[in-house]
């Protein structure tokens, strides 16, 4: 008996009782040419060695970690090219996992732990794609001319501890030319009157450097801003393809969980001066490719880039554009990369949703108008940081700038919906509550799927007392951000003032989810605990509902958002001496938006027939 440690490559067919109960002897005879004609030639110029052939794989060996790799990846790069005519329910593809492991050699045949973790490796890895062990990953480093995706650890069937896994990006191997397109025809058109349906999948950043995160989910956000201006498809919108960041995922069960027929997944390297970005349209019911395409560029192309990755979606979905919706994704945001790059980490931080991130976020966005005057988007930005900073962390800022700034988007691009919700956003803090909703209603028809403006819609009816109103916006504000507690939580308000006691707690229950994975994410930000603390009152846990509520203090013991929400949870509590004194203190120093939550907020209705409540009535005016 021999063991000696080696590269263990095992691959598999995906769907191969499918395939075999369509046609079993097309499906033999064509698994059997891709190995003759396509594996077995390039397993032996790499040096592998073929263990053993099953009904739909193999298992490999190669003494090489490098050539393991690079022969994986050239095999599934062979495979597109050579489905590219095959109809997408005949089409064979292969899973492929390697790893660096232990075996133990005897009769040629190879067994232990190695051969068990390259096994479960492949049964995870995307269909027509390859995914390794972190072994490998170490051992190729900067060898080969490929990305690596980090999925994290993963717990394997019968493995006893987790295994960190990465799926490599075949568009970046081994003699790929700097452009290489592959692309198939459609399985069926819609149904007549039907929109084509699409989400566009959180890119993958495969710079090596986390802090490159934002560029990449910023090229995402752009190509569903463009692909939601074309009247002829159905977009999902980002919040919604956001929580699927950073997870594993089987596409054919994103797209059934999302409602779509189609899927844009894709990955971002961005180095010095220089971008390449790869895009995949996959078909969500069959799982097979639809196109694919590598754009190697100076970064200065990167706008015509998204068009381009735009375009040609409209063409593979066959949809037809219109002449303002051509003219609409044609206009880039701004000439200046700089100024992009800036505007998008600006706007990665407003996503963060604390204090010191919106600080960030203004500083970033000013630097981006610095670089070009006439971004509109980073005027709009610098307009909602100002407003979150004055109506959640009371910071005082000039009410005349922030309408300035989202005038000034507006001039520069009368078109922009977030331009309209940041507009109706700065007469809201100015109390122009009318002209405020005219500007949510302009937004909203703009891009219906338009968080923003949604939420901000829905604070400016609450602030007027219009609940049903707001309990429409924010209900919708948190189906297009799964993600969002601040909607939900909200809502329990809002139902509670209309009597609707099922939805009041089950707005309860679903905030309490969401806003426990914020705080876990981002505990210097007391907002979460103390909308948190509220829900878990409304819940019957009124022990946690104290402890939440002191977390929330301890946090950020001056800020007057705190104490107002604080103040709320005393009083669900019965502690009303307390909720009285919290507001007493805090209403002198209050702005408008908080006092007319006072007058409003079901919060406190416990406290409307007790003496001290026209003291706090007064001091709300």
């Amino acid at each position: 008996m021999e063991r000696r440690l080696t590269a263990i490559f095992a691959a598999d067919v995906v769907g191969y009782s499918r395939l075999m109960g369509l046609d079993e002897v097309g499906t033999l005879a064509a698994l059997k040419a891709h190995r003759r004609e396509m594996a077995d030639g390039r397993i032996a110029e790499h040096h592998g060695r073929i263990v053993k052939l099953t009904g739909d794989g193999m298992l490999v060996e190669f003494p090489s970690v490098v050539n393991a790799v690079a022969c994986a990846a050239e095999i599934q790069r062979a495979m597109r090219e050579r489905n590219a005519g095959v109809p997408a329910e005949s089409r064979i593809e292969f899973r492929i996992g390697i790893h660096l492991g232990d075996i133990i050699v005897e009769d040629n045949d190879i067994y232990g732990d190695g051969v068990n973790v390259a096994a479960r490796i492949e049964s995870i890895a995307r269909p027509g794609g390859v995914a390794v062990s972190g072994s490998v990953r170490d051992n190729v480093g900067n060898r080969l001319d490929l990305a690596f995706e980090d999925a994290g650890e993963q717990v394997l069937k019968n493995i006893d501890r987790p295994v960190r896994v990465y799926h490599v990006d075949l568009f970046a191997g081994i003699g790929q030319p700097r452009s290489s397109t592959v692309s198939v025809e459609l399985e069926a058109e819609p149904a007549a009157g039907e929109k084509p349906s699409i989400a566009v999948l959180p890119f993958n950043n495969m710079s090596g450097d986390p802090e490159q995160e934002y560029f990449a989910d910023g090229i995402t956000e752009d190509i569903i801003t463009d692909l939601s201006k074309i009247s002829g498809l159905f977009v999902i919108g980002r919040n919604n393809v956001f929580t699927y960041k950073g997870r594993v995922v089987k596409l054919q069960q994103v797209a059934a969980e999302l409602g779509v027929r189609y899927l844009l997944e894709g990955s971002v390297r961005k180095a010095a001066q220089r971008v390449r970005v790869t895009g995949q349209l996959i078909d969500g019911k069959s799982g097979g490719h639809v196109w694919a395409d590598r754009y190697d560029r100076d970064l200065t192309d990167i706008f015509a880039i998204q068009d381009e990755i735009t375009h040609t979606i409209v063409d593979q979905l066959k949809v037809r554009l219109l002449p303002e919706e051509k003219q609409a994704i044609r206009q880039a945001p701004t000439e200046n990369v700089e100024a992009y790059t800036y505007y998008l980490r600006g706007r990665e931080f407003v996503h963060r949703g604390s204090k010191s991130y919106y600080l960030l976020a203004r500083r970033m966005f000013a630097k981006a108008i610095e670089l070009d005057p006439l971004y509109a988007r980073a005027y709009a930005g610098i307009a909602d940081c100002d407003s979150f900073l004055f109506l959640h962390y009371d910071v005082k800022v000039s009410l005349e700038a922030i309408l300035a700034n989202s005038a000034r988007a507006l001039d520069i691009d009368p078109s922009l919906g977030e331009a309209h919700a940041s507009r109706g956003l700065a007469l809201s803090v100015g109390e122009r509550y009318q002209e405020a909703e005219a500007e949510y209603e302009k937004a909203i028809a703009r891009n219906p799927n338009l968080f923003e403006a949604h939420y901000f819609y829905a604070r400016t009816c609450q602030a007027q007392g219009k609940f049903e109103k707001a309990a429409e916006h924010f209900a919708r504000a948190a189906e297009l951000n799964p993600t969002d507690y601040q909607s939900m939580l909200l809502l329990v308000q809002i139902y509670r003032s209309l009597a609707l006691r099922d939805k009041e707690l089950w707005a309860a229950r679903e905030g309490l989810e969401r806003a426990k994975r914020v705080l876990e994410k981002h505990p210097e930000n007391p907002r979460p605990a103390y909308m948190g603390a509220n829900a878990l009152v409304v819940l019957g846990d009124r022990e946690r509902a104290r402890e939440w509520a002191a977390r929330a203090l301890a946090i950020d013991p001056d800020d007057i958002l705190t104490r107002y929400n604080i103040a709320c949870v005393r009083c669900l509590l019965g502690d009303f001496d307390e909720a009285f004194a919290l507001l007493e203190d805090l209403l002198p120093h209050a702005n408008h938006e908080t006092k007319a939550w006072v007058r409003y907020d079901s919060d406190f209705a416990t406290l409307h027939g007790l003496p001290r409540w026209q003291k706090v009535l007064e001091l709300a005016r």
